[in-house]
């Protein structure tokens, strides 16, 4: 006789569980350490010198030796990587020259307006490539299909700050349709309690819509096109993914079993690949956190972006190590937010 399968007991299922969220927390605390020596060791390699930064070229050897001595540059490199870490651990990254701010406070201030403006960018990158990569696989070799081929092409090779500085001449200053640079005009500026710090939100929670029309405008062109170079990513990848699936015997059997064609397409052959969408999508909201600096630059955007590259130019290298810090932990953060909707979206990986 064929011996019957036992369920899975509640104890065993619990046991698996803590297994599950134990290897999730060392596989996060690994790749976390391992971003903190890497960010780390970069900034010892990098040849600016910090004690320089915070006396000056005119400072005196004594004075260059005490400031040495200060910001333990003296001790032995592992050691102070140790002390790296615990200041980490505990959110200190230190000061920042350029601001003389703390640089977790900086980092809190200037990374919603990026997270704002990358969030509104992916918003309009999936809303528009997604259907425009469906439509290109299901029209292929078509004046569609080329056009939306077209577009995406163009989304790879044209320049960021070349696309900003023309849609600023053409939108604001020729057309006046969108707000110039900066997040917000200078009238404006301050009249808003930051709660969330996100500009949009914040108008709305303090009951400002004539700040949060004025944002709008500031941020609808950055946000366009960092939404234009995430379509062109998401339109060419979801087009590749439909081909794949269209060639199946399973969408062949849907159209023989007399479906409509709009069914055919978004429910037999669409459902498998938005696993492979979620990667591409969470890698294309990480590329727009992490490369907005030439917008952010162009349109004078105070986030992360604009804060990193002045950081650059005045050799702050507290500001420049927690910034690449922060854009590597939101690299993690989605990485491990794509496997949880895995998890969701395909009952095979809960196997």
């Amino acid at each position: 006789m064929t011996a019957i399968p036992r369920p899975v007991t509640r104890p065993r299922r619990s046991l698996r569980l803590v297994q599950s969220l134990g290897g999730f927390l060392v596989v996060t605390a690994l790749t976390f350490l391992g971003l903190l020596a890497i960010t780390f060791f970069i900034g010892r390699v990098i040849p600016i010198d910090p004690v320089l930064s915070v006396v000056g070229d005119r400072a005196t050897p004594e004075q260059y030796e005490a400031a040495r001595v200060a910001l333990g540059l003296d001790r032995p490199l592992i050691a102070q990587f140790g002390a790296y870490v615990g200041d980490v651990l505990q959110g200190d990254l230190g000061m920042s020259v350029s601001t003389n701010n703390p640089v977790s406070e900086d980092l809190a201030r200037v990374f919603p307006a990026t997270l704002e403006m990358a969030t509104m960018g992916i918003v309009i990158g999936v809303l528009l490539g997604v259907p425009m990569g469906v439509l290109a696989a299901a029209s292929q070799g078509s004046w569609t299909d080329q056009a939306i081929r077209v577009l995406a092409l163009l989304g790879y090779s044209v320049p960021a700050f070349w696309l900003g500085l023309v849609g600023l001449a053409a939108f604001y200053a020729g057309l006046g349709w969108v707000g110039g640079p900066g997040r917000v005009d200078v009238f404006y500026d301050g009249l808003v309690e930051p709660v969330t710090g996100l500009l949009l939100v914040d108008s709305l929670i303090g009951g400002e819509p004539d700040v949060f029309f004025n944002a709008l405008s500031h941020i609808i062109l950055p946000a366009t096109i960092l939404g234009f170079f995430s379509l062109a990513y998401i339109a060419r990848m979801t087009r590749s993914f439909m081909l794949d699936q269209l060639g199946q015997e399973f969408v062949t059997t849907a159209r023989v079993k007399g479906l409509s064609e709009r069914r055919v397409i978004w429910v037999h052959a669409f459902a498998p690949i938005r696993v492979p969408l979620i990667t591409v999508i969470g890698l294309s909201y990480a590329g727009l956190l992490e490369g907005s600096v030439m917008i952010e630059t162009v349109f004078s955007w105070p986030g992360i972006g604009n804060y990193l590259t002045t950081a650059l130019f005045n050799a702050d290298m507290n500001a420049v190590l927690g910034a690449t810090l922060v854009i590597g932990a939101v690299f993690i953060v989605i990485n491990k937010v794509s496997d949880v909707l895995y998890r969701v979206l395909d009952p095979r990986s809960r196997a």
